[in-house]
């Protein structure tokens, strides 16, 4: 790793961690219902909204009332977004005149954005047209992280609320907020605001925001199409995508304006504005770990968990790195300079942009990952095997190492009450994590929320491998071909939306496969989330004995950071073997 490439990473790393606590403090007061500086503004418009939609903001609901209200709304939003690529060939603002989507396509992209996840089996600017990017995917940009934020809220009032002695306390006995609260306080106060912020910086920088169509310009060098015939005149894309990118990052949705996401220079064209999408992109997770310290009371426990996501991500931002910078010594042994420049260091620059290098280009890869975000500024297909095992891996471990917003920092309690109730057995005491006891129920909902994304992605590649339709577009042979078939699962199953690029997934198989992998991995461990919340709500405090295990210490921290290396090696390490392992093996071997 060059000293440049330390630097940047040192410095993004310092600029991302300062942030956590002023907005992570801003996003508490918000779900407390605390007055905030945008209150004077934003209050009359949250309440115009509760009386335009019938909604009762002191009206509490149960966990199984959060869950069904959540669940309905998602499928609303996701029957929307598939009638509104079926009649986008006669509905307004498509000025390319582009066709209705396909119904497999349609399904795809429909479950994709109302799951968060954003996996993309098509190219924006010769598929959607800018009312299905405006008013269907971003709109589900904000929505669905909204959704995984609320959730994540009403876990922590789980942990937080307890029983009034007295019988049903004021706000509602065993009740855990109100969603249509809490998703309105998502979009309104916190990701409004900071993407109507984002957007117009990203503007400044050259991203586009127009209605118009694409342009037409003169090509300095002329040159001929795959026919003969001169080509002197290019199509540039336009469209309003700054508004969408600021969201698509800080909503860690990730799906690209347009086909090649932010390594498009109309999506990202300047240092400023990859570095303001890099940190977007964690921005939210990383916040929302001091706001759990502060709603739970104690902000040592927001830390310990951060500490905890920090750990392994700059572990493995490191291998990544370092693994491209190695490069190719295939490619030396055949006499091919490596060499590129002093600021990018040497190594592999297949798939990544000259403008930012290689220490950029991982970092990104490993971020993106690391958040369900998906968004990409190079090629991860084209990353060696070992750089590219960092990002699978990442989201492998169930995209809790920061994670999307609200539901990375739920997976990631998942994991704490695992390593709570493992450390409970030991010392022969009943678990406890925050005045709550851990208990058989607990774990099974936990269990749950670990298990089926590993059960998802196995299963998901396994029957692709396996099926004639799966192989079909399967274009590289070996160990890479199954290393794409194995991402496309892993970023599918854990809600992620980026892809190794070589397979072809756009077709019935793939369409249908993937949508179903992105609807387990987001609702079946919402449910047992908001489960967990129902259950601990209504239990009693119990008060720190000396046998009570501190959650905030060095030795928690290092403890949670085992049991969930050790859960993502078990679980998916014969899968490696059989993928990037092996490829890093041969490409070592020559």
């Amino acid at each position: 790793m060059t000293p440049n490439g330390i630097l940047q990473i040192t410095f993004y790393l310092l600029v991302l961690l300062a942030l956590a606590k002023p907005l992570g403090t801003y996003m508490a007061r918000v779900y407390q219902g605390e007055r905030t500086f945008l209150d004077p503004v934003l209050r009359p418009v949250e309440r115009f909204f509760y009386r335009l939609a019938g909604v009762k903001p002191d009206d509490e609901q149960t966990w199984k009332t959060y869950a069904l209200a959540m669940l309905i709304f998602n499928a609303l939003g996701l029957l929307f977004v598939y009638a509104l690529q079926r009649l986008q060939a006669i509905l307004p603002l498509n000025p390319q005149g582009l066709g209705t989507i396909t119904p497999y396509s349609s399904w795809n992209t429909a479950v994709s954005f109302a799951s968060n996840t954003n996996w993309q089996g098509y190219g924006g600017e010769v598929t959607m047209s800018y009312l299905s990017q405006m008013f269907g995917l971003a709109v589900q940009n904000f929505v669905s992280a909204a959704a995984g934020m609320a959730t994540l809220i009403a876990f922590i009032r789980g942990i937080t609320r307890f029983p009034s002695p007295g019988g049903r306390g004021a706000r509602g006995e065993g009740c855990l907020g109100n969603f249509w609260v809490d998703l309105t306080r998502s979009v309104l106060y916190i990701l409004l605001p900071l993407s109507f912020v984002l957007a117009l910086i990203l503007v400044s920088q050259g991203v586009v925001q127009t209605f118009h169509p694409p342009q037409p310009v003169t090509l300095l060098q002329p040159t001929s199409d795959a026919n003969g015939a001169p080509v002197t005149e290019q199509l540039l894309p336009m469209g309003p995508a700054a508004s969408q990118i600021a969201i698509k990052q800080l909503g860690t949705n990730g799906g690209g304006f347009f086909n090649v996401n932010s390594a498009h220079p109309f999506e990202n064209p300047t240092p400023l504005s990859n570095f303001l999408e890099m940190l977007s992109i964690l921005l939210i997770p990383v916040a929302l770990c001091y706001t759990f310290g502060k709603m739970v009371g104690d902000t040592r426990q927001g830390w310990a968990l951060l500490a905890v996501m920090t750990a392994i991500f700059v572990v493995l931002v490191g291998v990544a790195v370092w693994a491209e910078q190695k490069g190719n010594p295939a490619l030396t042994a055949l006499g091919v300079d490596q060499t590129i420049t002093e600021f990018q260091g040497g190594g592999n620059m297949e798939g990544k942009e000259t403008r930012f290098g290689i220490a950029n280009s991982a970092l990104w890869a490993a971020a993106t990952t690391a958040a369900s975000n998906g968004s990409v500024n190079s090629m991860h297909d084209s990353f060696t095997p070992l750089g590219g095992l960092v990002p699978m891996w990442l989201m492998q471990l169930g995209e809790i190492i920061y994670g999307g917003v609200g539901s990375g920092l739920y997976g990631m309690l998942a994991f704490v009450i695992i390593a709570v109730f493992i450390s409970g057995l030991m010392v022969g005491r009943t678990p406890e994590y925050l005045g709550k006891k851990i208990e058989a129920y607990e774990m099974k909902m936990a269990s749950l929320i670990i298990l089926i994304p590993v059960m998802v992605v196995l299963l998901g590649t396994a029957t692709a491998v396996m099926s004639a339709a799966g192989r079909a577009t399967i274009f590289n042979p070996g160990a890479h071909g199954f290393s794409e078939v194995l991402y496309a699962f892993s970023s599918a199953g854990n809600n992620n939306g980026s892809a190794f690029a070589g397979l072809g997934a756009n077709t019935p198989f793939y369409n249908t496969a993937l949508g179903i992998a992105m609807l387990f991995a987001r609702y079946w461990l919402a449910i047992p989330t908001l489960a967990i919340a129902g259950s601990l709500v209504a239990k009693k405090h119990v008060p720190a004995g000396a046998g009570t295990l501190p959650t905030h210490t060095p030795l928690f921290i290092g403890w949670v950071i085992g049991v969930i290396v050790l859960v993502g090696a078990l679980s998916f390490l014969p899968a490696l073997a059989l993928g990037p392992i092996v490829e890093q093996l041969q490409m070592l071997g020559g």
